[in-house]
């Protein structure tokens, strides 16, 4: 069974930096496509960032856009590094990865963390 674990979520000021992890087990993240989500209070879940099943290609969410950086730290760690964080980011941030080998993360099927609290304060 897969499981995903996100750390690293917190209170931070506005401006402040957070680095988030998700760590999987049962499987490892090589040759799956994995992403970050965010959802505020009262908000449907959104998309934030992406890796491709190849590692090769990443894509962001036009807010995050040159703030938010998406790595694979290892075959089981994907970390979201967030810079310049605004109020605006408050939300519940939850890793996702692709259920299949080799296909877009929402194709086929996703598995999801339980989430972390990102709290930025003004």
């Amino acid at each position: 069974q897969v499981q995903l674990v996100e750390t690293g979520g917190g209170l931070v000021q506005a401006g402040g930096s957070l680095k988030l992890s998700c760590t999987a087990s049962g499987r490892t993240f090589s040759g799956y496509a994995v992403g970050w989500y965010r959802q505020a209070p009262e908000k449907d879940r959104e998309f934030v960032a992406s890796t491709n099943w190849l590692g090769a290609l990443t894509n962001y969410a036009d807010p995050v856009k040159g703030r938010f950086t998406i790595s694979r730290e290892n075959r089981s760690t994907v970390t979201l590094q967030m810079n310049a964080l605004k109020p605006e980011d408050t939300a519940v941030y939850y890793c996702a990865t692709a259920r299949s080998p080799r296909v877009a993360l929402t194709m086929g099927g996703t598995y999801w963390g339980q989430g972390t609290q990102v709290t930025v304060s003004s």
